[in-house]
């Protein structure tokens, strides 16, 4: 019952993967599960370990990861399968300890436990013939040199299984070792396409920038990848800074996403560095490598660990932080947290994080590096996990000509032919799909007006998901460099008024209490993300009222401009009419002679308590009380049921009060959310 309960948090590829290898122990034979990087590898392999710990012929089960592929984030998560397993250091007597204690299950790394097996063999020698299980994740890294032979010839009565998402094969194998060599037969796969098709990870769009398959005119050199001095001039690199300033924000939609720069060596990061720091460009850029102490250097050329050290000071100033070179592994930790949080534009790596690095957050990868087979699909599967709506697919760059190595990656990996599954649609096939949804939706709403006339439910329903289709594709075709509306058949002012037409749809239906009957609508996913523009924010808004002039011929036009945008965004359609009377109260009396920093907060705060005065009576509510709730909810986000039935000046019955309770929640955040200028 135990093992059931076990498997029954698996998803049924994992749960097929754990089955082939509790009945490869049971043969006593070795052998390897290939799972495409994202799929929930290491709780497979951990609930293959976990159950095998409850076998009374098994002694102990070892679950070996590799140091060197541990982010901090990872760290949590083995340690939140078992307290304290990974600690991150050099000390091997814990690890002895375990092996020589009752617990069945030890997680460790590769790096300490060939420590011990090499150097300090004479103190497990009495353990040696344990029945064990050694379970290997991430086995495509540390296992082609001597740690892995060391460790498996020490004990003697094991069997080894490793997981994978990028097995070696002979095509990509060094010195001709595979996977296979080291494993033993695959157990059970669940390849890249598969995982893509189950909407388990994105696929990936991959833009060539250069005079190769360029999508955008550039002359950006890409076709000498061999000739290194001009691959690394500096007016080619910085022609790619000035290609990833103009793009970057169509890539990550404006900052709500963070990516990624692998280049080609620590001398070039470098130089990418300071052109950026040159340039200084609204992006929060960091960097991070290895260094190595005994480096030849050319006369008059820096130690790499010296540049490191400046970019941490970089990084320092930016945080606010205390980092150097001496407390590196602390600076790593700080980098993966930072970048998670969307606190890092574009973090600058040659090495680092391109394997065992999670960040949902994370949804573009530059790359001016030549990659190829695992380690492609791995660097570009950074890009790949599922986060909301709007992230479609992991955006890859390349400033180098790697059609042909991507194309070679993904057959291999996909044991078939999967590039379609693979590799996201041309912009063209995008473009094509776009006016074929904008084609029906002008067949049944040819004029926007025409949604306020649509009386059946039925038409309604049309309307919403042939719209959010719509919204689906133009979310994709954006983060392409050569997007433009003039490829539609809607211009961007249609798309805007049918989008305020689509939010006013879904307000209406969200803020519906207690229908009389069960609505259609009722069941529709509007998915709102897809309608944020989260570069159109408060900030943008102020920005153009200081702008306004009652004088200029294009006043009136440029009052629509306002309207118009607030009316197509979640976020500010509920401020639209309010700015609309601001403009027309103070803006157009004032000549545009005011100063909108310091009125607007003032207008909005004398309105808000206007409309507080107006529930307060409407209501019959403690005004005090009222205000103290309001007050809260500014500052913890915190409604509680309680405190608004204080506020309620009558008593009333039980069913009423419930209702009342959940409709002045409704008012408060409205209202709240209407009045913040931040």
């Amino acid at each position: 019952m135990k093992q059931k309960n076990t498997l029954m948090v698996l998803r049924a590829y994992q749960y097929y993967a754990v089955e082939a290898i509790l009945e490869s122990v049971s043969n006593k034979s070795n052998g390897y599960v290939w799972h495409t990087t994202g799929s929930g590898k290491t709780l497979t392999s951990f609930k293959a370990c976990q159950i095998l710990t409850s076998r009374e012929d098994i002694d102990k089960v070892m679950f070996i990861v590799d140091r060197n592929d541990l982010d901090y984030q990872t760290t949590k998560e083995f340690n939140s399968f078992s307290a304290g397993a990974v600690d991150g250091t050099d000390n091997t007597n814990a690890l002895i300890k375990q092996l020589k204690g009752k617990n069945k299950l030890i997680i460790t790394t590769i790096q300490k436990l060939h420590r011990v097996v090499k150097g300090r063999a004479k103190q497990l020698e009495n353990y040696r013939n344990l029945r064990m299980i050694l379970m290997f994740d991430e086995c495509h890294r540390s296992q082609f040199g001597d740690m892995h032979k060391d460790i498996t010839n020490f004990f003697t009565n094991i069997n080894y299984y490793g997981f994978t998402g990028t097995p070696i094969f002979a095509e990509n194998a060094n010195k001709s070792r595979t996977t296979q060599d080291l494993f033993g037969k695959r157990l059970h796969s669940y390849l890249i396409k598969d995982a893509i098709h189950d909407e388990n990870v994105l696929g990936f769009a991959v833009d060539y920038v250069g005079t190769y398959k360029s999508r955008v005119k550039t002359d950006i050199e890409v076709e000498a990848i061999d000739t290194g001095e001009v691959m690394e001039s500096e007016e080619r690199l910085e022609k790619i800074v000035d290609y990833i300033i103009k793009y970057h924000n169509n890539k990550t939609y404006h900052k709500e996403f963070t990516s990624m720069f692998c280049v080609s060596s620590v001398p070039v990061l470098n130089k990418y560095y300071n052109i950026f720091k040159k340039k200084n460009p609204d992006l929060k850029i960091a960097a991070i490598y290895s260094y190595g102490d005994n480096v030849d250097l050319e006369e008059g050329n820096r130690h790499p660990r010296d540049n490191l050290e400046s970019h941490i000071e970089d990084y320092n100033e930016m945080f606010g932080t205390n980092y150097s070179t001496d407390d590196f592994g602390s600076y790593y930790v700080d980098v993966s947290k930072r970048s998670k949080n969307k606190q890092i534009d574009i973090l600058l790596v040659v090495n680092m994080f391109l394997t065992g690095f999670d960040n949902p957050l994370l949804n573009t990868l530059y790359v001016d590096k030549n990659l190829q087979y695992h380690g492609l699909i791995q660097a570009f599967s950074r890009t790949n996990r599922i986060d909301n709506v709007k992230k479609t697919q992991g955006n890859i760059v390349c400033f180098r000509n790697l059609k042909k190595r991507v194309d070679e990656a993904v057959r291999l990996f996909s044991d078939t032919d999967a590039e379609g599954y693979v590799i996201t649609l041309p912009y063209s096939e995008y473009v094509e799909k776009f006016n074929s949804c904008a084609s029906r939706l002008l067949t049944l709403v040819p004029d926007v007006q025409d949604v306020d006339g649509l009386e059946d439910e039925k038409d309604v329903e049309k309307f919403v998901l042939n719209f959010k289709n719509i919204l689906r594709v133009l979310n994709r075709m954006t983060t392409f460099a050569e997007f433009s509306y003039d490829d539609l058949k809607l211009t961007e002012q249609d798309l805007n008024d049918y989008k305020s037409k689509y939010l006013d749809l879904y307000a209406k239906v969200s803020r519906r209490e207690s229908p009389e009957k069960s609505s259609i609508l009722d069941d529709i996913d509007f998915e709102i993300e897809l309608t944020r523009q989260d570069n159109i924010n408060v900030s943008y808004i102020i920005n153009l009222l200081k702008d306004l002039d009652p004088k200029d011929s294009s006043f009136k036009k440029d009052i629509r401009l306002i309207h118009d945008l607030m009316q197509a965004s979640h976020e500010l359609k509920s401020k639209a009419e309010l700015i609309d009377k601001f403009i027309h109260e103070n803006i157009v009396e004032s000549n545009g002679q005011i100063d909108v920093d310091e009125e607007l907060p003032q207008y909005f705060e004398k309105e808000k308590n206007k409309e507080i005065n107006e529930m307060v009576a409407s209501e019959n509510l403690s005004g005090e009380e009222t205000r103290k709730i309001i007050e809260e909810y500014e500052y913890s986000g915190k409604l509680r049921d309680d405190d608004i039935k204080q506020s309620f000046n009558e008593d009333i019955g039980f069913l009423e009060r419930r209702h009342k309770v959940s409709l002045l929640k409704s008012k408060i955040i409205d209202l709240v959310d209407k009045f913040a200028l931040i």
